[in-house]
């Protein structure tokens, strides 16, 4: 009985002929997570770049001009939700505002104006980088966020992408808002 038993297991020890299927079912799920985390990476890399370039593009909009109206903020609103297709705009949110330093070194929100987040409240002293502002200047600041929710979340989980953007009016020392 031994030798019956010790005879099988020989034969079995030289059999080599599912060792492919053996190799391929312990390699499979590394390879397929594999695949997913870099599709994962790849789509939230996308989003990054959208909402660097929603950002860049919106301060640029602002500053172009010096008087902005109630109807060219909901154009430039609406064209950040435009810049972030394909993703899904309801997770999209956008603050812009216009931050002026007066001679003494205040800095105070001129107006301000969001979608998807609270705007700034006039007169307020947003808390911005150094060296962003000089005396008697101002600075066009957007905020964008977009919520990412990772379609893999069991790998990455749903993060918050954000950027902000100043850059100094072109037409006029200050942004009005009518």
């Amino acid at each position: 009985m031994t030798s019956a038993i010790a005879n099988i297991l020989q034969r079995l020890g030289r059999d080599q002929g599912g060792v492919s299927a053996v190799e391929f079912a312990l390699i499979a799920p590394v390879m397929v997570l594999l695949y997913l985390g870099m599709v994962e990476i790849s789509m939230a890399l996308s989003v990054d770049r959208k909402v660097t370039n929603s950002a860049s593009a919106l301060a640029d909009l602002i500053a172009q001009d010096d008087v902005i109206t109630d109807d060219e903020m909901t154009d430039i609103l609406n064209a950040g939700a435009a810049i972030i297709a394909p993703f899904d705009a309801a997770d999209y949110s956008v603050r812009i505002s216009s931050i002026s330093m007066s001679l003494t070194n205040d800095i105070a929100v001129d107006w301000s104006d969001a979608r998807g987040m609270a705007a700034r409240a006039p007169g307020s002293e947003p808390a911005i980088p150094g060296g962003i502002l000089s005396p008697g200047r101002s600075v066009v600041w957007v905020e964008v966020a977009y919520s990412y929710d990772a379609p893999f979340r069991e790998i990455t989980g749903d993060f918050e992408i954000e950027e902000e953007f100043f850059l100094r009016p072109r037409q006029s020392l200050t942004v009005s808002r009518q």
